[in-house]
């Protein structure tokens, strides 16, 4: 994790140079700060080459160098913080809200520090630009162990790429099509499977099927290409031909960009299909083609398929219990065939796969995890060096938990995995109002995240969840104090940088307790398991350098030991009472949440999170400017004296509880339109009144600032004639409707609506037609649209205009999904000269 390491280290020492209540006394050194920013700033660009090299390094040496980096780093930094820690507690109380700083102890430190920082830097570029001999290739196929395999599942997904690529044949020009999606999902088996499809092989003279893999060159490929044809040139071969060519595993928008002029366009028209993990990639391409998971019906096929073939018969009760095994499989086809390949060759009774059923994380699993990692791993080792820090994160949370999207970046960015240069986005709203999401949505267009649209969240496929555990603790980049089993305690908290509990609460903060001397170098503990009701007594004494302090639990007391650590920037609890004075000698806070009344005098918080209760008035007067984030708010907080405190406020999540009897109009949005920064607003009941029309008379939409670019509402209960004030927002580009935010049977949207809208989700709706005015103008920049659980839907408008990529429909009425793929014909027959084709993506519940 060096350049997670690098990035902290240079934000710390900029923290220490800039900062307004630090001040670097005049007889020490101010020059040595702006040495060692200049030499770790030049370290983090030599870590950066990564990017570019990639393809060519020797993994396996480049970890060896990033894990002597990363030790090099930790062990300076510790030396920085604790100098800087014991001269804030001694400062504290004739000086509480500045803080002196000598440096000049740190003189000898710094100067070893900086002459092995450079021979580090050095060796690392040398190794990326002269690589070592590797001791042997790496396997890259997405279904290693299940080449000869034919596909089970993914029909409808087959027959729209079979129909494109036998359109495609009777034109005379080269198109290009792209199958893209996590790793083990099926890509391969997919295209192997189309390249040998009886009607695609008639209609074409020459094929040939080259797996790339992430280390090839072109001219590797083309010579692939030539084996296969048998032929001197493959741009004369091919000229005149009515070829298909599968390139399989391809990882490098430069390397499509270098081979696709060696392909001719033919009188007979050719085809191109390719697979990729990279969405990136997948977008070059003139049609791309999302391969979606498989459903609980496919599952079990293609497990039963693998562990019994097509003659051997078995119990009902083997049935029943293998269906559950083929469900916790996730969809992954990958998964699935490892796991029936584990149990092909065990005992096939249904006590046996109850029980391998019922563990959460059976060694059936964990081995069947264990096997795919040759093929899973890559997904990590080639990312990008900022998002490996990102992507392992995920793992300190449980297995398949939906994490919130703000919470993750605000951890994120308190952890200073986010880079603060100028190339990098500054801000959670702009992140989000962008369409990017930052570091998520780049994760999630690589294919290895998920989002949870029901838990509101990203989350990991199981398979990638256990690979980040191990990834993690050979990296000692976070170590589960209650839930490791492959590592003695000694071994596994040596020199943490941060502790996680997952599982219980209780046992897990006593294991701290017990080792508390050994991990005194800890910098984050993230108690990230089931909330526990009950006051869990905790001990922060010897966790003086810690930064984040993810303790959602319960206290008997506020625990004071808390305003001793100076160094935190993030700090989560919950905690009945009222938050000490002496909680603002944390002049480095960034992040507070706590579900608590509070008074805030801390100018430095960029977000606070109070799970729906009241805030009294804040800071007493006084402003919050760099406040961004205000989440879980009650609508009682939304008081025109509280929100004009916080003028830079750019994300509002407002949590809303009903009493039983509401009758009182719910005054919500009347004081947020002088917010003029505000772009993210999220505004829900959570426990809405769904029977009866009580709730569609408690709010109404109206007074919305024209810079929203988000806007998400749950359980409202607004008429659908209320739309026309969020339609004419200028610059709204991202729409969720849940649990009836909107009451109605017809929704009719008019034109020049919604003219940057591009994504809507609506889930549980009493909505029975959705119709368009005109067949023109109505959404024209829309991209995605989902539609879940929207049970009376019978119609939705057959025109959307070129933007549009995607429609996902999930337990609907059937004539939903009739309307659905009526629209996927049409936009296909008027847009079939597109770049991309439309993916449609349908699916009910299927019970056992």
């Amino acid at each position: 994790m060096a350049y997670a390491a690098v990035t902290s280290l240079e934000q710390t020492i900029e923290r220490l140079s800039n900062s307004s209540h630090i001040s670097i006394v005049q007889n020490s050194s101010p020059q040595l700060m702006q040495l060692l920013q200049s030499e770790v700033r030049s370290l983090h660009v030599a870590l950066e080459e990564f990017n570019g090299k990639r393809s060519v390094i020797n993994m396996k040496m480049v970890k060896i160098l990033e894990g002597e980096i990363t030790e090099a780093i930790w062990e300076f930094e510790d030396v920085i913080e604790s100098h800087f820690s014991s001269q804030s507690v001694s400062q504290s109380e004739s000086h509480p809200l500045s803080v002196s700083l000598d440096v000049h102890e740190l003189k000898q430190d710094a100067d070893c520090f900086i002459e092995k920082a450079n021979q580090m830097k050095k060796a690392y570029i040398h190794e990326l630009y002269n690589p070592s001999p590797e001791e042997e290739e790496q396997e890259d196929d997405d279904h290693v162990g299940n080449e000869c395999s034919k596909m089970v599942g993914l029909s409808d997904q087959f027959m729209d790429i079979k129909d494109r690529l036998e359109e495609n044949f009777s034109r005379s020009e080269l198109r290009t099509i792209s199958l893209y999606g996590m790793a083990g999902v099926g890509k391969t088996t997919l295209a192997k499977d189309l390249f040998q499809d009886p009607l695609i092989s008639s209609l074409c003279s020459k094929r040939a099927f080259v797996t790339v893999g992430p280390k090839y060159k072109s001219v590797d490929v083309l010579l692939d290409i030539l084996k296969k044809l048998n032929s001197d040139m493959v741009y004369k071969s091919l000229k005149g031909s009515r070829y298909l060519i599968v390139l399989d595993d391809v990882w490098d928008t430069e390397l499509w960009d270098e081979l696709i002029s060696s392909f001719p366009i033919g009188e007979n028209g050719g085809n191109i299909l390719l697979t990729t993990r990279l969405e990136e990639v997948a977008n070059n391409l003139w049609s791309s083609f999302r391969i979606r998971f498989l459903d609980k019906k496919e599952s079990w096929d293609l497990f039963r398929q693998k562990v019994f073939g097509e003659e051997e018969s078995f119990s009902y009760e083997l049935e029943r219990a293998g269906k559950k095994i083929a469900e916790k499989c996730e969809g992954l086809p990958l998964t699935i065939v490892t796991v029936a390949d584990i149990l092909s060759k065990a005992e096939k009774t249904a006590k046996y796969w109850s029980e391998v059923a019922a563990k959460k994380q059976s060694s059936v699993f964990v081995d069947a995890y264990d096997q795919m990692s040759k093929v899973l791993y890559p997904s990590y080792d080639y990312l990008d060096q900022h998002l490996k820090p990102c992507f392992l994160y995920f793992g300190a949370f449980p297995q398949n938990y939906p994490i919130p999207w703000y919470q993750l970046v605000d951890l994120w960015s308190a952890e200073r995995f986010r880079d603060s240069g100028p190339n990098r986005y500054s801000d959670l709203a702009t992140t989000f109002a962008s369409g990017s999401y930052c570091y998520l949505l780049e994760l999630f267009s690589k294919n290895v995240i998920m989002y949870d649209a029901k838990g509101c969240g990203y989350h990991l496929h199981s398979s990638f969840w256990f690979l980040c555990n191990k990834e993690a603790m050979k990296n000692k980049f976070f170590y589960d104090v209650n839930g490791h089993v492959d590592a003695s305690p000694e071994e596994g908290k040596t020199y943490q940088r941060r502790l996680c509990i997952r599982n219980s609460t209780l046992f897990g903060t006593k294991d701290v307790y017990d080792s508390i001397a050994s991990v005194s170098t800890v910098r984050s503990l993230l108690c990230t398991g089931p909330y526990h009701q009950y006051p869990v007594p905790m001990s922060l004494e010897h966790l003086t350098l810690l930064r984040v302090l993810e303790a959602r639990i319960r206290f008997y007391e506020f625990p004071m030991e808390v305003v001793k650590l100076v160094q935190l920037r993030y700090f989560a609890l919950v905690y009945d009472g009222n938050l000490p004075p002496s909680i603002s000698k944390l002049l480095n806070l960034e992040y507070l949440i706590v579900d608590r009344n509070h008074s805030i005098n801390m100018k430095e918080l960029k977000s606070v999170r109070t799970l729906g209760r009241d805030l009294s008035h804040p800071c007493e007067g006084s402003l919050l400017p760099n406040l961004l984030q205000l989440i879980g708010v009650s609508p009682h907080s939304c008081t025109e004296d509280v929100l004009e405190k916080i003028p830079s406020l750019e994300v509002l999540v407002i949590q809303i509880e009903l009493a039983p009897d509401a009758t009182e109009l719910l005054s919500v949005f009347n004081h947020i339109s002088h917010l003029n920064k505000l772009k993210v607003l999220q505004c829900g009941i959570v426990n809405p009144l769904l029977k009866n029309e009580v709730v569609a008379s408690l709010a109404h939409v109206s007074n919305l600032p024209s810079c929203f670019t988000t806007l998400t509402f749950s359980g409202l209960g607004f008429l659908w004639e209320e739309m026309s004030k969020i339609s004419s927002l200028p610059n709204l580009k991202y729409l969720t409707l849940q649990c009836y935010a909107f009451r109605g049977p017809v929704w009719q949207v008019c034109d020049n609506e919604f003219r940057k809208l591009s994504s809507i989700y609506i889930e549980d709706t009493d909505l029975v037609h959705w119709k368009f005015t005109t067949m023109n103008s109505c959404l024209p920049a829309i991209m995605s649209i989902d539609i879940l659980h929207c049970y009376k839907l019978k119609e939705i408008p057959l025109t959307f205009g070129t933007s549009l990529e995607e429609i996902q429909v999930v337990d609907c009425n059937p004539m939903v999904v009739d309307c659905a793929k009526k629209l996927k014909k049409n936009w296909d027959d008027k847009y079939s000269d597109r770049e991309f084709s439309l993916v449609l993506n349908f699916c009910s519940s299927w019970d056992d």
